[in-house]
Order: C-alpha cells, then structure tokens, then sequence
C-alpha cells in the first residue's frame, strides 16, 4: 500500500466533504458549496484547502470549470484505509474526469471562458488515452467520414502545436472549427473527412491558431 499521505484536520473536512458529494451526486462540489459547508466567508479560503490536497498529490484540479476537481484514486484509497473510512471502494468518481462542455464561441475570446461553458460532465478517464481538459459540441457534418457528427462531444486537450494528419480544433478568424491539419511548404489545410465540404486554405497572415487535440469522442446517448 502507499504511504498515505499526512493531512491536517481541515483538509480531511474537505477531502470527506468531496468524497460524499462525488458518492451522492456523482459530482464533486463547487468550490462556493466547500466554503458553504465548512464555514469558510470566501471560496478562496477553501481554494487554498484544495491547492494543498493538489500538492499532496490527493486531488488533481481541472481549469476552467466550478467542478474541477479529480481524485486520485491511490492517494484517497491509502488515506480511507488508514482511517477505516466507510465507503465502499471503489468510491463512485475515483476514476472519474469533471469536463467542461464548450457551446458556442464567442468571436476572439478564450475557448473556456465562463460563458461559454453550458455545463460540466463526470466522464470516465478509462474512455481516454490521452486526458482530455474539456469537451466541444460538434456542429455540422464536416467530419462525419472520422466519425465525428453533428452533436457528438469532442473530447479535446488543449495544445498549441500537432503533427500532419492529426484532428484539431482551430480558430480561423471569428470561427472555432474541427478539422484534420494538412501543413504543406506554401499553406495550411484545414481537411473535412466530407466531400460535401471544401478544404478550407489558411491565407498568408490570416487569423489561425491551434486550440487543441481530439483525443476522444463521446456520444451525446452515452451521456443520457
């Protein structure tokens, strides 16, 4: 077994306090509900909490989401044994991922911005070989020969760079589109797997930049 790493009191309120939200709901809590719960007058009071259980290598904090908060399950496992806490193991959400669902884009603002986030969904990492850092609902039917159709959530991790061939998730001027990348000596293609659908050409000096890599694809029914 793993040495079970030391907490002081308020950490393991919060750790517990985790555990049972993940166990109840299938979601951990929002960093206000930990402040709620235990007391604290501002959720950076608790913040503070989870970026020490983060350093202890107890939890792992996912950006860019109110939920972004993963547990790691060996660390949690040896922690409940030394304590001969409770709950059944496997804990509901050990293995669990909380990904923010990307809607729409707004033109020249970030990707995972607040406002673009419609909801967060607890997935299982096992789906992933590569950990996705959110989810982008599909519009249209470009890639529908990937496999990759209209309303399917696209697990992307965030990237700035990719290789020839590999699917990414772009933005071209005002547009965030998923494509395969097709980088030749004079231009950038950005490649629909749909022969209904043009090659979109990057013009020289054009707006462009890559926002990320798909490493997954989940199908909205596997949610329901």
């Amino acid at each position: 077994m793993l040495n079970s790493p030391k907490l002081t009191a308020r950490q393991q309120q919060i750790l517990d306090l985790i555990q049972a939200a993940i166990a109840r709901t299938g979601a951990p809590p929002t960093r206000a509900e930990n402040a709620t719960e235990l007391g604290f007058k501002s959720a950076n009071a608790a913040e503070e909490h989870l970026q020490a259980l983060a350093r202890k290598g107890v939890i792992e904090l996912v950006s860019g989401t109110s939920r972004g908060i993963r547990l790691r399950s060996d660390a949690v496992r040896s922690i409940n044994a030394a304590r001969g806490t409770q709950y059944s193991l496997p804990i509901p959400g050990l293995s669990q991922l909380v990904l923010p669902l990307v809607g729409r884009v707004a033109a020249g603002s970030p990707i995972l911005a607040q406002e673009h986030v419609d909801q967060s969904y607890c997935v299982e990492d096992s789906l992933f070989q590569h950990k996705p850092d959110y989810l982008l609902k599909v519009r249209g039917m470009s890639m529908r020969d990937a496999g990759i159709m209209d309303g399917d959530l696209l697990a992307v991790k965030i990237a700035h760079e990719a290789r020839n061939g590999q699917i990414i998730v772009a933005r071209l001027g005002d547009d965030v589109t998923v494509k395969r990348l097709r980088r030749t000596a004079h231009a950038i293609e950005l490649l629909p797997e749909n022969p209904d659908y043009p090659v979109i050409v990057v013009a020289p000096g054009e707006a462009f930049a890559i926002e990320g890599l798909a490493v997954g694809l989940i199908r909205n029914t596997m949610l329901m």
